[in-house]
């Protein structure tokens, strides 16, 4: 969780005694002070060279989500890949999209567009990437008992129809989120984090210190 919102002012103050003469240092904030949703170890930092930064250890999962009727889930989508990591994530559909639940998190998160499912699954096909479709459908598998490729695009659909017909035929394997209480799903929101995060428990190191 953060404090964003909760009344407590957030970051640091302008750097205190002499400047660092590292290049990565923002003058401006080094001067006004950093504000940032970012971790400790990248306060003051440029932009660039953060974005310079995560793109040197980014993961070999890319994320997608079907964007056909403006799906608010996109933003928690792109915040969450971000934190687990992600190479990219891929937004197939309407090109526009709620940025609010990203956090501004997507100016650090590389965000990719395609038109059509069709479009998306080329372009996996040229990068070598599985398509691995998250959704409860019949047939597919608990993702908790897969072992996922180390190379994949985890595919989601949107709010309340899911995985679109194409997006069903073309995944090499379509995962299941389990469930164990009366309502039929999750929000996408929320199984991208599910399955981000089975995708780290299986390959990702220890995390780098944040402090």
């Amino acid at each position: 969780m953060d404090s964003e919102h909760d009344g407590a002012q957030v970051g640091v103050g302008p750097w205190p005694g002499a400047w660092p003469s590292d290049g990565r240092y923002d003058p401006a904030l080094l001067a006004e002070g950093d504000r940032r949703n970012v971790v400790d170890r990248y306060r003051y930092w440029r932009h660039e060279a953060i974005v310079a930064d995560l793109d040197a250890r980014r993961h070999d999962f890319h994320v997608a989500i079907e964007n056909w009727q403006h799906d608010l889930n996109i933003g928690t989508v792109v915040r969450t890949a971000n934190a687990f990591l992600a190479r990219e994530v891929h937004i197939v559909g309407r090109r526009r999209w709620n940025r609010r639940g990203a956090m501004v998190t997507d100016r650090y998160q590389h965000v990719r567009h395609h038109e059509t499912v069709e479009a998306l699954l080329a372009w996996a096909r040229r990068a070598d990437l599985v398509v691995v479709g998250i959704d409860n459908l019949p047939g597919s598998v608990p993702i908790e008992t897969v072992h996922l490729p180390r190379r994949c695009v985890l595919l989601f659909g949107q709010e309340g129809p899911g995985l679109s017909e194409p997006a069903r035929r073309a995944a090499a394997l379509v995962c299941s989120i389990s469930q164990y209480g009366s309502t039929r799903s999750i929000n996408a929101g929320v199984a991208s984090g599910i399955a981000m995060h089975t995708w780290i428990r299986q390959y990702a190191g220890s995390p780098p210190d944040t402090a």
